[in-house]
């Protein structure tokens, strides 16, 4: 099968790694889904991640605390997830870098960009973990920040539903769901596809962001081949 997408920045959520357990690692759920990347590296294209940290910690609900503080904890839950989605690669057969946004240099690389980009063109996968390594910003506009610094062709956004509705689907059953949308859309009607940071960024650096269900880890490997799932996001 010949990819649409010769590079992409998936970024797969906390929640995803935690199957239905809803916290911690699921370990068969992260197997799946690693697999579905690992067809995507076997056809030649170079995929840089982005993990969440939804599954150990939210530091919006974090209470009283320091929002400062509680963004800390919030990163070093995404690095647990990057090793952990690291370590299932590496037992598939897989060549995978971890890199950090806040150094930690006994268990992972500290994020450079030339680096990351020599291991993407080797054919390793890179893992991206601690988000922008600052606290106010959500992983989300991480994502969004690594896809234009590696230059992704596309941001795959996996995530718990099918694409983008025009109101929450598992409250209201009459939510109509959008194949495509423009940037301006999104932030125009504030749909619920990512915080406004994250859609502005990828439409200053003309990234589009495909948003699918990770319920079946093989929408990876079909949207990278070009097959209709999810909603698209592009354009004006």
């Amino acid at each position: 099968m010949e990819p649409k997408y010769k590079r992409i920045l998936l970024k797969l959520s906390g929640e995803a790694l935690a199957g239905t357990k809803k916290t911690g690692l699921d370990y068969n759920v992260i197997t799946d889904i690693c697999k579905s990347i690992k067809k995507c590296a076997d056809i030649g294209v170079e995929i840089g991640i982005v993990v969440g940290g939804g599954n150990f910690w939210r530091g919006r609900s974090s209470g009283a605390m320091d929002r400062t503080r509680a963004d800390h904890i919030g990163m070093l839950a995404t690095a647990m997830n990057a090793l952990a989605v690291a370590d299932v690669l590496e037992s598939l057969g897989v060549d995978v870098r971890v890199q950090t946004a806040i150094s930690m240099q006994q268990v992972a690389e500290p994020y450079i960009r030339n680096r990351a980009m020599r291991h993407l063109q080797k054919g390793r996968i890179v893992i991206f973990g601690c988000g922008t390594g600052n606290p106010f910003f959500s992983t989300d506009t991480a994502s969004a920040l690594r896809a234009a610094e590696i230059e992704a062709d596309i941001f795959f956004k996996a995530t718990m539903v099918d694409g983008v509705y025009d109101k929450d689907p598992n409250k209201f059953p009459d939510a109509v769901k959008y194949n495509k949308l423009g940037f301006n859309e999104i932030l125009v009607k504030n749909l619920a596809v990512m915080d406004s940071t994250a859609a502005s960024m990828c439409k200053e650096n003309g990234i589009p962001i495909l948003v699918f269900n990770l319920d079946n880890p093989d929408n990876i490997y079909d949207a990278v081949c070009g097959k209709d799932v999810g909603t698209i996001v592009e354009g004006e």
